[in-house]
């Protein structure tokens, strides 16, 4: 089974936003990555519009011809922005205004009943729905319960384990038993956050995980050895 690759290209927009110019473009990016064999592209529309913005979304959905993930918090504003714009993938993150990038996994607890009734419509609406999570197995059937399509396991903690050269055996543990759960309750299991290429192949010898997206990474990569290069990196591992 090939592993799909989602190139999150947020960090081009906050280059861009950075000294308010209209360049680097995040369209253009997005149009590189389905160049290089992405198999989705990955934006999120956060609520402060910190880097992707309205335009990109409009833009992006447009022109490209792979699925676009669209990131979102659970909220009213971005429910609708999303039933308006009909992205193929949603995925819901948590999202704090102060935060420099997403902490850790839903809260799937929390307004629980909205977030049931926002899925169902995403989900009417023609789109696939997935949730951002921590890996833990409770959180698994929580999202099962609530009628997600997929999940997507928040691997910050591992991969910081692995930049720091400590020891990971049990965080890898922990996930590999959450994506064995999750396709047993028949959703599909992707991993996302903090991956380079050294976290990425690791995670491969889990059996299970369709879907992995990578941003940060990868746009910081694209720097010395261009988008495309970095792209063809991460396809090769995924292999």
């Amino acid at each position: 089974m090939k592993i799909r690759l989602g190139v999150n290209i947020d960090h081009v927009a906050t280059v861009r936003n950075a000294r308010g110019e209209t360049y680097p473009s995040p369209l253009r990016a997005a149009l590189l990555a389905q160049k290089n064999g992405a198999d989705s592209v990955t934006i999120h529309l956060r609520e402060d519009r910190r880097h992707i913005n309205e335009f990109d979304l409009k833009q992006i959905k447009k022109k490209l011809k792979i699925p676009l993930n669209l990131e979102i918090a659970a909220t009213n504003e971005m429910l609708k922005i999303a039933l308006k714009s009909r992205p193929p993938f949603i995925c819901i993150v948590p999202e704090k205004r102060k935060e420099i990038t997403t902490e850790g996994g839903l809260n799937l607890d929390y307004k629980k009943n909205f977030l049931e009734n926002l899925i169902n419509k995403l989900k009417k609406n023609k789109s696939r729905v997935s949730l951002f999570i921590e890996p833990s197995l409770k959180d698994i059937k929580k999202a099962k319960k609530l009628n997600a399509d997929c999940v997507e396991i928040h691997t910050g903690k591992f991969c910081n384990l692995i930049n720091e050269n400590k020891n990971y055996r049990k965080e890898l543990i922990r996930i590999k038993n959450v994506v064995k759960f999750g396709n047993e309750l028949g959703l599909e299991v992707h991993a996302g956050h903090g991956l380079t290429y050294t976290s990425a192949k690791v995670l491969t010898k889990i059996d299970g995980i369709k879907e992995f997206n990578i941003g940060h990474f990868l746009v910081g990569e694209s720097i010395f050895v261009g988008m495309s290069s970095a792209i063809r990196s991460f396809k090769k591992i995924l292999k």
